[in-house]
């Protein structure tokens, strides 16, 4: 029988995945002899039989028993019992953090007698009574379903009936009155009173905390961070120490280092007379960390001592949460936190400095995804503004938008397209939805280490915290501040780093980290982010195996995908240079019914396709230049059917000739299409316009001539689209080569110009032995290869059904913004396997969208490919995965 319960001695900190984080921390600095409270962790094992049968396994209850037993016999105090009560908090914890998704409920143990007996014992009767509300106010949320709100009303209600906007200004009598209040609560929403039998409490609180692992918060949480959803949470039963007996008591939460800069220094939030919860909620505004050392210095050294020591061991920065129980400091959890991303860059070349870590590990530590949050723009700081107030900078960027008071009311703003910043005194874990779809978050209550702040952090999302002169009056649609109003709809922009807020719009400029990746801005002259960024951006090139070239259709985009790393291109769009003025042109081609009006619509467009590649490969100057022949479904050059039909029909019933129009709906009625995605395009239209193919072919040759014959290095490779069968092929690359043998002659120079076909079908996956036989390169087109191999047409599945195939876990992620590694993944290795076994220097890369996306390129790595290629603004992203996957 696989054991299902560990005392926190038994474990460590490599034992997440069972423990989970928050468990295998406790283990990990129990073993390190720090003050953790006693206790034990029920592993995410439990929780998994749980979710699958909808109970809890048969033996937990006996394992349960014995580490009560023992936790009872080690606090010398029982579960129960009337004169000095052993409680105990009830905490999830995941193997991946999930701050605030998950419930927590503390002062387990509690009732209407114990809490006299604690009272008595503790000579604090305010403390007992607050301990016993917060009880039932968790318990009633938590476990038993109830709106938060019945409880924080019933607050509200005391504190003004006392004449106070403080909590700390209730007594023990009027605290005595809301656990009255808060039991009627519970009897009148629930049907059943609030129950009396501590282990019954544990055990409730324990399968709410099992259940809430598929809470629509969570699941949204995953979704959002890409976290598994089949991993669980564990169960922590912790011992209570208090830090609500009084003001020689307290709770806090630290950092080793800014979690918004990366610097070092003693960075937190503390609040006296008060439980853990109260600081990451936000209900009371604190104090900074270092006022610890005023209120109580034995428990502050103790604590730097202690932060010293984590960091260490774990070699990272370390977010702690704390407790002094009069005088005494405990430690509750630990963590490695979470961090902006331009703290994670400055702090991973930081360890790396200090001896700590090496260049690879710290390579490690970042992330494709926060190089691009640094990419963002910035305020403009010579704009004019107009600035309400200055409050905590708790997570970066700049973010303009409607004030919306509701997470509702953010929802639906950004479903019309609408930018909005949620304001809210603090933020809970029901807020998850709003704060996705708003720009970012302002919050009147609450610091860096608010819920806000966290969860803001993990997203990326700009967020402002504890602007206390905010007076935020979410029924009246309005914000007071400074004999100021601020109303729903108004347009407001908060700065995450400084902590300004502003009324109206602010302009803004691009990122230094841009400004560095297009040569403006030297690594040397930037700030130390820069310098941060430079130093990982330059390992990542040393070592990594995948090249990185850009998807450029224009010159402009070729420059400047060079200045940003690019290493050539991948995919040059042919069909994107025959819009506008073009498309008459090639309608004309299209819809030609002789050789010469064929001829006389080549004719115009081949001297502008020959200035586009010259603009194209002199950009490119000496790197590859993959150019993918005309591939448009026929559709997109065509007038639309009814358009036709129906001005055809005006110009009858008016008795008018409609002449060319009459010409071309026939025309176009001959070749329209029911799936033209399916359709004729690709080499198949190749092969089917004669001359289509030879014009884009003699036109890239002749501008190779001429760059070779100015002293240049043109390097263009030709693909061949959508080809399924090696026989397209064939035919196809023996037109392509005669004219490039025909031009060279001519000229009288040479190039190379490797021919090759992009791998968007699963047919020629799966028979790309045959056809590299004629072909010198692979390029997977997954944007492509996803829809043929789903059977989805994306334009049209993302707008309908995909956000419920998200919401119902069929989708992790969509399919075509990571790669489905088991689907489509597996037509991408098979194709790559198969082309090698026939030609071993067979060259491979991809060129749909996944060639920018971090998780994707660390398959393309795994699977042999020898180039991504992606957007020209995610080439630094492309290039940091790239190395990080080198790595592996």
């Amino acid at each position: 029988m696989p054991k299902l319960v560990y005392d926190f001695a038994e474990g460590n900190k490599s034992m997440k995945e069972l423990l989970g984080g928050k468990g295998a921390n406790l283990a990990e600095m129990t073993n390190l002899g720090l003050p953790v409270p006693p206790g034990f962790t029920i592993s995410a094992d439990a929780c998994k039989v749980f979710l699958a049968t909808g109970s809890v396994p048969p033996e937990l209850a006996d394992e349960i028993d014995h580490h009560v037993a023992a936790l009872e016999q080690k606090m010398g105090k029982k579960l129960g019992q009337a004169d000095d009560p052993l409680l105990v908090s009830v905490r999830s914890g995941a193997a991946v953090s999930m701050p605030g998704m998950m419930e927590t409920v503390l002062n387990v143990g509690l009732n209407d007698d114990s809490v006299n007996g604690l009272a008595q014992q503790s000579g604090n009767p305010r403390f007992a009574w607050d301990a016993y509300r917060r009880l039932i106010q968790m318990f009633g949320k938590t476990v038993l379903g109830m709106e938060g709100d019945v409880f924080e009303d019933a607050i509200e209600a005391a504190k003004q009936a006392k004449g106070t906007k403080n909590d700390l200004d209730l007594d023990a009598d009027d605290l005595k009155a809301l656990v009255d209040n808060f039991k009627a609560a519970v009897k009148q929403h629930t049907g059943r009173d609030f129950p009396q039998d501590p282990r019954e409490q544990m055990d409730l609180a324990t399968e709410a905390v099992f259940g809430s692992w598929n809470s629509e918060r969570a699941i949204l949480y995953r979704r959002q961070e890409r976290i598994a959803k089949d991993l669980g949470t564990a169960v922590n039963i912790c011992s209570m120490v208090f830090g609500n007996l009084g003001m020689d008591s307290g709770t806090g939460v630290a950092f080793t280092r800014d979690p918004s800069s990366g610097q070092p220094g003693v960075y937190g939030d503390y609040l006296q007379n008060a439980q853990g919860e109260d600081v990451v909620a936000g209900i009371r505004n604190t104090v900074p960390l270092a006022d610890l050392e005023q209120i109580d210095k034995k428990s502050y050294d103790d604590l730097m001592a202690i932060m010293t020591k984590l960091e260490g061991h774990y070699r990272d920065l370390c977010d702690i949460e704390f407790t002094v129980e009069r005088g005494k400091l405990w430690m509750l959890q630990t963590r490695v936190g979470k961090r902006t991303a331009g703290a994670a860059f400055r702090i991973a070349t930081s360890l790396v400095d200090e001896g700590v870590i090496d260049t690879d590990e710290a390579l490690r530590r970042v992330k494709g995804a926060q190089l691009a949050q640094l990419m963002f723009p910035r305020f403009d700081g010579d704009a004019s503004k107009d600035l309400v107030t200055k409050a905590i900078g708790a997570s970066p960027g700049a973010a303009s938008g409607k004030v919306v008071f509701t997470s509702a009311a953010a929802v639906e703003a950004a479903e019309a397209g609408e930018k909005v910043i949620l304001v809210r005194r603090e933020t809970n874990p029901d807020d998850l939805h709003g704060m996705i779809a708003a720009q970012g978050v302002l919050t009147s209550r609450g610091g860096k280490t608010s819920h806000a702040a966290v969860v803001a952090r993990g997203m990326g999302k700009t967020c402002v915290c504890g602007a206390e002169d905010l007076e935020v009056d979410v029924a009246g649609g309005k914000i007071k501040v400074k004999g100021r109003t601020v109303s729903e709809g108004d347009v407001i922009s908060i700065d995450g780093t400084t902590g300004e807020v502003f009324l109206g719009e602010v302009p803004v400029v691009p990122s230094p980290v841009v400004q560095y990746f297009e040569g403006s801005l030297a690594a040397d002259e930037g700030d130390e982010l820069v310098a941060a960024v430079h130093r990982l951006m330059t390992h990542a090139d040393e070592i990594r195996r995948l090249d990185v070239r850009t998807n450029a259709d224009t010159g402009d985009d070729a420059a400047r995908a060079r200045r940003f790393g690019a290493q050539g291109i991948g995919l040059c769009r042919t069909e994107h240079m025959f819009l506008g003025e073009r498309r008459e042109a090639v309608e004309r081609l299209i819809l030609a019914d002789s050789a010469e009006e064929s001829d006389a619509a080549l004719a115009v467009l081949e001297p502008l396709q020959r200035k586009d590649f010259l603009e194209l490969l002199g950009a490119m100057d000496g790197l590859p230049v993959t150019i993918r022949l005309i591939d448009p479904p026929l559709h997109e050059f065509l007038p639309p059917l009814t358009e036709l039909a129906v001005k055809v029909a005006l110009a009858k019933e008016r008795g008018e000739e409609p002449g060319r129009d009459a010409v071309l709906l026939t025309a176009v009625e001959r070749l329209n299409e029911q799936n033209p995605m399916l359709g004729l395009r690709g080499v198949r239209l190749g092969l089917m316009i004669p001359g289509l193919f030879k014009m884009q072919v003699r036109a890239i040759a002749s501008a190779a001539a001429e760059l070779v014959k100015a002293g240049k290095d043109p390097r263009p490779e030709i693909m061949i689209p959508l080809v399924g069968a090696v026989q397209e092929l064939q035919l196809a690359r023996d037109e392509v080569e005669a004219v490039l043998a025909e031009v060279a002659s001519s000229e009288g120079v040479e190039w190379a110009t490797p021919i090759g076909t992009m791998i968007e079908l699963p047919r020629a996956a799966v028979t790309a032995e045959q056809i590299a036989e004629s072909a010198e390169f692979f390029s997977f087109g997954t944007n492509d290869l996803t829809q043929m191999t789903w059977g989805f047409s994306r334009d049209d599945v993302e707008g309908s059904f995909f956000s419920k195939y998200l919401e119902k876990g069929i989708f992790a992620v969509s399919p075509f913004e990571s790669i489905d590694r088991e689907g489509v993944g597996a037509l991408v290795r098979m194709g790559a396997e198969r082309g090698r076994s026939t030609r071993s220097d067979l060259k491979l890369g991809v060129c749909g969208e996944h060639g920018g996306d971090p998780d994707s390129i660390h398959f393309f790595h795994e699977v042999g490919l020898d180039y991504v290629s992606c957007s020209p603004f995610r080439i630094p992203v492309a290039r940091l995965e790239a190395g990080r996957a080198a790595l592996a």
